[in-house]
């Protein structure tokens, strides 16, 4: 008997897997106004509007995502239906709102812009499908309400006491390895700047939260293939005077190295054991592996140049809300993305005088 004969059948999807709470558009709104408030102080601060979350960018590479041919029926669904490549952007990051110094370690972000898209679009425009992901296979909490009460704590630290948060952070990372060798691991501490410091290159990348697919439900992954890349799963970048050392170590593997990543799916196949609305549960292999459904190649380049720094974090919005309506965000982290995201874009465009916009192409972007 195969593995696949002893999983249940993926969950179909319907609107009704979805629970939302009566004071949700409530926690919505109070979401906006911190958000606005981190968005604010940085601005005030900086004199340029930023994202109010994943803030500071550590490369970004042009590539193409290839189709796996003859996928199973439950697999080639929405953008995966078809065959052939597509044009992607790639965008690193780390998650707070204001840019540190990467001795404050703390998760990091892959946003990734698929282009010429065919298909009904959730927002009505554009021909791009976005993913939005982290290095851990589970949100950090549960709800919207539960990661509204820790935003408002980090709102009050916004570009405040940047030496003793990388001090804070060297204590969170030593506290985090006591508790991984005993087997364990702190989504709060590693949250708070427990985070190794690794390369972000080595590092796995989850939607961490469902979407639609298709026909049926699913998380995303993005896992690093190519020898090279691989090789850097849990290396350690010597950050030492290096308050850009993530990017600086991006950018030299780029210069002379071409990478790979896989493109994996994991359906839902049990509403209980693979909840919807409480996005701090990790969807376990056991009831359903991650299968692969598309693969990523880029080839050597220069990851991170000022033109281009401008040209995607002014000009571009990464937003699960954009893209196909086969790929529909679901639960209620993803359903407070949707305004959390595109206030934070209208404001970036108002401070800076620049239109944020779904790109047609990547060939105009600069080097």
């Amino acid at each position: 008997m195969t593995l696949s004969q002893h999983l249940k059948p993926p969950v179909p999807f319907s609107p009704d897997v979805e629970t939302i709470p009566d004071d949700e558009a409530e926690t919505i709104t109070e979401l906006n106004e911190t958000m606005g408030k981190i968005r604010q102080t940085t601005f005030e601060n900086s004199g340029h509007a930023m994202r109010s979350v994943h803030a500071k960018s550590h490369g970004y590479l042009v590539g193409e995502m290839t189709i796996e041919p003859g996928l199973a029926a439950e697999f080639a669904q929405g953008l995966f239906a078809g065959t052939g490549t597509h044009p992607v952007l790639m965008r690193f990051s780390t998650n707070p709102g204001d840019i540190l110094d990467d001795k404050v370690s703390v998760p990091r972000g892959l946003a990734i812009k698929v282009l010429d898209v065919n298909g009904p679009q959730l927002s009505g425009q554009g021909t791009t499908q976005n993913f939005v992901l982290a290095n851990g296979p589970a949100f950090t909490v549960p709800t919207p309400k539960k990661f509204l009460q820790n935003l408002k704590l980090l709102a009050k630290t916004t570009d405040k006491g940047e030496g003793a948060k990388i001090a804070l952070s060297a204590t969170l990372q030593a506290v985090e390895k006591v508790v991984e060798a005993f087997g364990g691991k702190s989504g709060t501490l590693v949250s708070l700047g427990g985070h190794a410091e690794t390369n972000v290159l080595g590092e796995s990348y989850f939607s961490q939260v469902p979407l639609r697919f298709g026909d049926y439900i699913a998380k995303l992954s993005v896992v690093p293939i190519s020898n090279g890349l691989t090789a850097l799963t849990d290396a350690k970048v010597d950050l030492k005077d290096k308050p850009d050392g993530l990017r600086q170590a991006l950018v030299d593997f780029f210069a002379a190295n071409g990478g790979q990543w896989a493109v994996k799916v994991q359906l839902c196949r049990d509403l209980e054991s693979m909840p919807i609305e409480d996005a701090s549960a990790e969807w376990t292999e056991d009831d359903s592996p991650y299968v692969t459904v598309a693969t990523i190649s880029v080839q050597a380049q220069a990851a991170w140049t000022e033109a281009r720094a401008t040209a995607v974090d002014d000009g571009m919005l990464f937003s699960p809300w954009r893209g196909l309506v086969a790929h529909q965000p679901l639960g209620g982290v993803m359903r407070s993305r949707k305004s959390v995201y595109e206030k934070s874009a209208e404001f970036r465009a108002a401070r800076n005088g620049r239109p944020v916009e779904e790109p047609t192409s990547l060939m105009g972007l600069p080097i």
